[in-house]
């Protein structure tokens, strides 16, 4: 299609209409999340329209049979400067509205690692918003080809966690590449895997696998970059605490 310069000029805004399966559950989490409430009609039908700083989300109708903890709704992307500052602000708006972070089931904000390139808010209807920084770097899925054995396992895990949002997959490759390529890892990787089965295993409500892991953790020798680069490797390094080998 030609484009007429002095009609369409390239200034446009797209925004995104979500699903929304309880107008009053939507309209209390991004309340709380700080977001201004634009526009607000339940009857005779749904009409939600949110915003916070140039973000902009409106929301309609949802089909009678969608099921929101299926989390296939829908969802939009958020292109940012800087992610961190992002998940910071949502983090301590969800402390200060429900004394914690929602880091389970509906309503959630997906864990952030220091580091990484992007998180997602999954709202009451089942939709992921997903914030992502500009500079992102290109993925390279089942781990980089530059890497070997336990690195390379690593490296998938952290797109399956952070990329894909499926902790199960993650669990399972960081499990079974431990098994495969542990003995032959330095200790770093070994203490890096062992970190991130340990905090799996709690977003998966299955801390009964942690001692197994934290055992592990603990016979290992680190130096003191060593461990704070494990610590740096998961969201909450004060899970790590009872488990996390002095450096030697």
């Amino acid at each position: 299609m030609t484009i007429n310069e002095d009609r369409i000029q390239p200034n446009e805004t797209t925004v995104p209409l979500l699903h929304c399966v309880s107008p009053e559950a939507t309209l209390a989490f991004w309340r709380a999340l700080g977001f201004d409430v634009h526009y607000e009609q339940t009857k005779p039908y749904v009409y939600l329209a949110f915003g916070w700083s140039g973000i902009h989300l409106h929301y309609d109708r949802a089909p009678s049979d969608l099921d929101p903890t299926a989390e296939t709704s829908g969802g939009c992307l958020v292109m940012v400067d800087e992610v961190a500052a992002y998940h910071a602000a949502f983090t301590e708006a969800m402390r200060r509205t429900y004394g914690k972070v929602l880091a389970k089931g509906l309503p959630r904000i997906t864990r952030y690692r220091a580091g990484a390139s992007r998180f997602g808010i999954v709202d009451p209807s089942g939709n992921t918003i997903t914030f992502i920084q500009r500079d992102e770097p290109a993925v390279e899925y089942g781990g980089s080809k530059e890497l070997q054995g336990l690195a390379r396992v690593l490296d998938n895990t952290r797109i399956l966690r952070e990329f894909k949002m499926d902790d199960r997959a993650a669990f399972r490759a960081l499990h079974s590449g431990l098994r495969r390529h542990g003995d032959d890892a330095p200790a770093v990787e070994q203490a890096l895997a062992l970190a991130g089965l340990i905090e799996l295993s709690v977003a998966l409500d299955e801390p009964e696998r942690v001692p197994n892991w934290g055992n592990r953790l603990q016979a290992l020798t680190l130096t003191e970059q060593e461990r704070t680069q494990v610590e740096k490797a998961v969201a909450d390094s004060t899970m790590l605490g009872p488990w996390l080998p002095d450096a030697g």
